[in-house]
């Protein structure tokens, strides 16, 4: 296991939805999923956030709350749309003010289908995020390292 998976902290956002699938991701921290069985923490402040939950279609005003959430997140992060709405704006793709997905707004990591998202399969999109970030920090950890040899050489 490596550094993420064996604890990530996540934090929710609602793009603009019927809160189906809200309702779903808050099911999975009640006793019967219970999410934190994986280590996986609710967060509400996104500087504490590795992973970034997305529900619902995304309009332009709800794209610019995103991206500050989504920029305030330290590196490395992942992001996982849950629901279909998440992933492509769903029934609601072709309202007038609606961009679409989650990935109109940010990077997408992981899609997680269903109208509405069940709860083992966010956790699973939790999970293979977590793993992404797992994959992501080591990239990162090597970039450092080459760029301490290239300092040094020089």
């Amino acid at each position: 296991m490596g550094r993420f998976s064996r604890s990530p902290w996540v934090i929710h956002y609602n793009g603009s939805s019927c809160n189906g699938c809200d309702i779903e991701v808050l099911a999975c921290l009640t006793p019967l999923y219970d999410v934190e069985r994986f280590g996986i923490i609710n967060t509400g402040n996104p500087k504490h956030a590795d992973i970034l939950l997305v529900t619902g279609g995304i309009n332009a005003q709800a794209a610019e709350v995103l991206k500050q959430i989504y920029e305030q997140m330290p590196n490395p992060k992942a992001v996982v749309a849950v629901g279909i709405c998440a992933a492509s704006g769903g029934i609601f793709a072709d309202c007038y003010n609606m961009l679409g997905g989650a990935d109109k707004a940010i990077p997408v990591d992981v899609y997680v289908p269903g109208c509405a998202a069940r709860p083992e399969a966010i956790i699973d999109g939790v999970v293979k995020a977590a793993n992404i970030l797992d994959e992501k920090y080591a990239q990162f950890k090597q970039k450092k390292k080459r760029k301490r040899e290239n300092t040094h050489e020089a």
